[in-house]
């Protein structure tokens, strides 16, 4: 899928100028290209760095020599090639069809007669290039191209000669672990036989939507390719018998593919006849988009920390080079990501201490450096754990963190905070619908299996992705929240007048749009999104929502219909502190501002409130207690069923105490900014065991990796959540 080029990308490569990225990997990037005569091309580079790699430049030679054997009819015409240049590339012609994981994706698995068709023209391609004595050994779902008349095979990256093992070291897999044959994942000789294995796994996922060895972790992968039984539950039985013996351990156990050719297909009839309606049509359609395609260029990010710098510099309050230099941390340069990150030890701290005897421990880890963590007036970003990693959305670049460590390093996905959500583990953001007419969104997902952003069957008609406050709500039971702009894109990436606002919500399995209602119009020079925040809980979608310039409203609706139940406004000092959380269960909503309060979320009655005077924080909601900070107070936390205050922490030193943000809750403390110290309160004492010294504004729990993550201006810094 076309995204658009990147500002650092060339204008032209040889004859062929550059119009927009397919994808980029470890070796090089591949974008769309036309020729000075408009031909359209798929134009694949070597990174820079790799070409210096004589090894790298052979790969690469072989690659354009494999793409040549299998011929235009299973795979990309080649139609220019410099392997010897600078900045070596290929140019193949440009296939008019999906890959078969974004047509699996979009229109759900094949019917029996497409996998047929299907396995038996792949078995001639792959024998094509065994009568030449090349094997592929990385056939995979994206690899595959569907046109109306037959498949093509592309990316030889890691294709050679059989018995050539001159360019791959004993012992080392290569490949792509969810359709590796098992001698590939032990880094042994991978012949004709294992792309018949390879084959197999990608006709299962063409039948079923999935892999015949699930997904997961790379090592998972490769052990149950390795040892366990391929999950065949979902394939049509007629084909399971002859896939099952394709899937074999042992090489010499699997048929040819011919053999496998004469079980699947009787060769009657053109490709095309085997093929869903619904694939033809996105085939004509893409035949048909080819020529909108138009020069994108995204702009060029800010620029990162200094890596030769020790520290960074000032931004309020005390100093990160006072910081570091009380605690004698060692800062380095950040070798995946370019941007700077510390790693400090974990320091233990008795469980009970008064708040002046505490030690002011420094944080695990920070990333980032001169203003990267703020879009504009939109806000500090917000981070989400998918995948088991921490991912950043930063306008033009996401950053995916190790949450050991804060090592990191960059994707080439477009999207801010406001524009992502994590559910399920997976991480969901709005992208261009590349393949549809210029005004419409789908929701995208992150596939780990193969390392890409992938579309789902989602997709948001009369909505325009260019328009920046686009924002992904939530996702709740397969249901994502959307508010969606259509119109004209903002020159200053606001609002306009004539822009369009609606709420919806759409089915992520069937990609319908259950329902949709309008939105009020916003001011040109509004820097405010529609929403602060969303959750859905007992059937109702419960939003905090800017009807005018920070004067929010709590608005409630049925989740099955969009309808509003009702409407109140929310008072509260800090309306970016709304951003923190929807603190609500089943029949409750509870907020904070001027008192803390329960309203009934079936009609917003007050149920209770705490004594008028002391202003709070939003309040967050744990095992049915609620936690939130009182100014002057600090830490105060209250019974939910009668909205009495059970204990308030014990401390003399809570002048400082921030109520621009919600508490952090633990299994042993409760975390809150007091000051320049993000406080941990022991939840059974109430006193201070811990302080860990920060200048964040913003607090944000990753249960899974057990951290609190915070975040100012400059930096994301984590901290222990206990």
């Amino acid at each position: 899928m076309p995204t658009p080029l990147t500002h650092d990308d060339p204008v032209a490569i040889g004859p062929y100028r550059l119009i927009a990225r397919l994808g980029s990997g470890g070796m090089g990037t591949v974008y769309v290209a036309r020729s000075a005569g408009g031909r359209t091309v798929a134009l694949k580079t070597m990174h820079a760095a790799i070409a210096t790699d004589p090894a790298a430049r052979t790969r690469f030679r072989l690659e354009v020599d494999a793409a040549r054997v299998i011929g235009e009819q299973f795979g990309a015409r080649v139609m220019d090639a410099d392997p010897l240049g600078q900045t070596p590339w290929l140019a193949t012609e440009y296939v008019l069809g999906p890959p078969l994981d974004e047509a699996v994706e979009a229109g759900g698995p094949l019917p029996e007669q497409s996998v047929r068709a299907l396995g038996a023209a792949l078995c001639s391609a792959l024998g094509q290039l065994h009568r030449s004595d090349v094997v592929h050994r990385d056939l995979k779902p994206s690899n595959i191209l569907l046109t109306a008349y037959g498949p093509k095979v592309i990316d030889f990256g890691i294709a050679r000669a059989i018995g050539d093992d001159r360019l791959t070291r004993a012992g080392v897999a290569v490949g792509t672990p969810a359709f590796m044959s098992p001698e590939q994942a032990i880094g042994q000789e991978h012949d004709a036989a294992g792309d018949v294995f390879a084959l197999a796994g990608v006709l299962v996922y063409a039948a079923t939507g999935r892999g015949p060895f699930g997904h997961g972790q790379a090592a998972d992968l490769l052990y149950r390719v390795r040892y366990a039984e391929a999950d065949l539950s979902g394939v049509p039985d007629a084909l399971v018998p002859g896939l099952a013996q394709c899937l074999a351990k042992d090489p010499a156990a699997r048929p040819t593919t011919a053999q496998l050719a004469a079980q699947l297909h009787d060769s009657q009839g053109e490709f095309a006849d085997h093929l869903p309606r619904e694939l033809l049509a996105d085939i004509g359609r893409r035949a048909a988009d080819v020529w909108r395609l138009a020069p994108q260029r995204l702009p060029a990010p800010r620029a990162e920390a200094d890596p030769t710098a020790v520290t960074p510099p000032p931004k309020r309050g005390f100093s990160r080079r006072g910081f570091l230099a009380a605690g004698g941390a060692l800062t380095v340069t950040a070798a995946a990501g370019g941007g700077v990150w510390w790693y400090r030890g974990r320091g233990t701290a008795p469980a009970k201490k008064e708040p002046q005897q505490t030690r002011n421990l420094d944080a695990l880890w920070s990333y980032g450096g001169k203003g990267g963590m703020e879009y504009d007036g939109w806000g500090l970003v917000a981070p989400y754990h998918a995948n088991g990693s921490i991912w950043l959305p930063l306008n033009a670049e996401f950053r995916r963190l190790n949450p050991s460590d804060g090592s990191n390093r960059e994707l080439a996905m477009n999207g801010n905070w406001w524009q992502a959500a994590a559910a399920n583990g997976r991480l969901y953001l709005l992208d261009r619908d590349y393949h549809g007419n210029g005004n419409t969104m789908v929701v995208a997902t992150w596939d780990e299996s193969q390392d890409y952003v992938k579309p789902t069957s989602t997709r948001l008609a009369a909505a325009d992705f260019g328009i920046l406050p686009n924002q992904l709500l939530c996702l709740s039971d397969n249901v994502v929240y959307v508010a969606a702009g259509a119109g004209k894109e903002a020159e200053d990436e606001g609002f306009l007048p004539s822009q369009t606002w609606t709420l919806r919500a759409a089915d992520l399995r069937t990609g319908r749009t259950l329902w949709t209602k309008p939105l009020p119009k916003r001011s040109k020079k509004s820097r405010r999104l529609h929403f602060l925040a969303a959750k859905v809980v007992g059937g109702r979608l419960v939003t905090l929502q800017e009807m005018q310039e920070k004067k929010p409203h709590i608005v409630v609706r049925d989740a099955d219909s969009g309808v509003v139940l009702w409407d109140a406004p929310y008072d509260i000092e800090d309306v970016d502190s709304l951003r923190s959380e929807i603190a609500a269960d089943d029949k409750y909503l509870y907020v904070g501002g001027a008192q803390l309060r329960a309203l009934r979320l079936s009609d917003g009655a007050q149920v209770w409130a705490t004594k008028s005077g002391q202003r709070y924080s939003p309040p967050t909601l744990t095992k049915g207690v609620l936690y939130a900070v009182g100014e002057g107070v600090g830490l105060t936390a209250v019974d939910v069923r009668r909205g009495k205050v059970l204990w308030t922490e014990a401390t003399a030193e809570a002048d400082q105490a921030y109520t621009a943000w919600r508490p952090i809750t633990g299994s042993r403390y409760a975390y809150y900014k007091n000051g320049l110290q993000l406080r941990a309160v022991s939840l059974s004492t109430h006193d201070t065991a811990l302080t860990y010294k920060t200048t964040a504004l913003h607090f944000h729990a990753d249960t899974q990796s057990g951290l609190v993550l915070a975040v100012d201006s400059d930096y994301i810094s984590a901290y222990p959540l206990k």
